[in-house]
């Protein structure tokens, strides 16, 4: 045990996240215990303090997170509950038996025919991409590359024109970008974006069902399965426009923060490239150790649902709880070395997607396949180097994947 004062350490400070997530700072807990009762706070303004419990340690978050009958997702998944009325809309913070219904009807979406598909799509929209780096070389690996994967594999599958991407793309960002406390986007945008997007997903569920295309929208919009009570059931409304959501958000920007961190891990080993290269069947474990060490969500809130004992502590029934998953994919307990980034790292227990239970990442293959296709296709095609520190952005838990780099500088030059 240490000496410091876990009570001084406030989780929710954005300054705390202006230079990535403060690893020191979750060392430090995980050397004093599992799971820490964290002082009251307020992550919002004007949206009142939140006490809540901080688990930290790998095997306590992988507990809570399978366990949702006990760690309910239904009052939101951020740190402090949503208002009742909007509690329960969005997949993520669903529990079954809503959740499995509404997973089952986007899994139906995803169809072995589209499954075998996403590969090209990602090579294709791969190689479109770096075939439009600058002549000299030099562009920002975030905002030229990085960004645009994930956004337009999303759209590629989703069936959005490409005349609209500009637009959802921009509205995509300031959803998120106007929670941080230092951006000077006002929450008047942010709602007024999300307004934006959900219109478009009225629109584009309309335009779907009247003109159904090859596309997985038009599998979603049109999808039916049988309830307990043998009648049928669809996505509609509000349901299909919060998985819009979901996608345009959670299916861009922690791809975005894998790629981005994944790059600055390799170019500070040139090693690993090196081995990589002469090594490619390497690529499988190297983006699971990626992935694991950029732990692109943040964090899960949950709400216990009775008294529990986690990690030697006394949670009582209402009580919030927040997973740090940077913190679990770090913990000495679970990985030899953690903070060594191992491309050949074998077992890898990471918890990035959520650690297993009902709401394991449904993108989690998707985000994998594009992280191991676009830094794969890019150290085969292009030396790289980085031209500029790279620029963190993020007011830390406002939301989940609340940092973030926002800009990496980089100089290609083709092999």
């Amino acid at each position: 045990m240490s000496d410091i004062d876990v009570s001084a350490i406030d989780l929710v400070s954005p300054d705390l996240y202006r230079d990535g997530v403060p690893h020191e700072r979750f060392t430090e807990l995980r050397a004093e215990g599992a799971v820490h009762r964290h002082r009251p706070v307020e992550v919002l303004p004007g949206q009142g303090e939140v006490t809540f419990w901080s688990v930290v340690r790998h095997a306590e978050v992988q507990a809570a997170n399978r366990d949702w009958e006990t760690f309910t997702a239904t009052e939101s998944v951020t740190v402090a509950p949503s208002p009742a009325e909007r509690q329960g809309h969005m997949l993520v913070s669903m529990d079954p038996p809503d959740h499995t219904r509404l997973r089952r009807l986007i899994t139906a979406g995803f169809t072995p025919r589209m499954i075998q598909r996403l590969e090209e799509h990602v090579t294709a929209r791969t190689e479109r991409i770096l075939d439009d780096v600058p002549a000299d070389g030099r562009c920002d690996f975030v905002r030229d590359i990085a960004y645009l994967l994930p956004m337009h594999v999303i759209a590629d599958i989703v069936g959005i024109p490409e005349e609209d991407r500009p637009w959802i793309f921009e509205r995509t960002d300031i959803t998120l970008r106007a929670l941080d406390p230092a951006s000077p986007l006002t929450l008047d945008d942010q709602r007024n974006a999300q307004i934006d997007l959900f219109t478009y997903a009225q629109q584009l569920t309309e335009r779907k069902r009247a003109e159904p295309a090859d596309d997985v929208w038009t599998l979603i919009a049109q999808a039916e399965i049988p309830t307990e009570d043998g009648s049928l059931t669809r996505l509609e409304g509000l349901e299909l426009e919060m998985f819009f959501i979901i996608l345009t958000i959670a299916g861009s920007e922690t791809t975005r923060n894998a790629l981005s961190q994944g790059l600055m891990a390799l170019l500070e080993r040139p090693e690993a490239v090196a081995r990589l290269r002469a090594e490619p069947g390497l690529w499988h474990t190297a983006t699971e150790e990626v992935i694991r060490w950029a732990s692109p969500v943040l964090f899960f809130g949950r709400t216990a649902t009775r008294d529990v004992e986690l990690g030697g502590r006394h949670i009582a029934a209402g009580d919030r709880v927040v997973l740090w998953y940077p913190s679990a994919n770090r913990d000495e307990r679970a990985f030899e070395d953690p903070f060594r980034f191992d491309i050949g790292r074998e077992p890898n227990p990471h918890v990035s997607f959520g650690g297993g239970g009902p709401h394991y990442c449904l993108g989690a293959n998707l985000a994998k396949l594009e992280v191991q296709v676009l830094l794969s296709t890019l150290l085969r095609r292009f030396d790289v180097e980085a031209t500029a520190p790279a620029a963190w952005a993020g007011g830390g838990p406002v939301h989940n994947v609340g940092v973030s780099i926002d800009h990496l500088p980089v100089a290609l030059r083709a092999r």
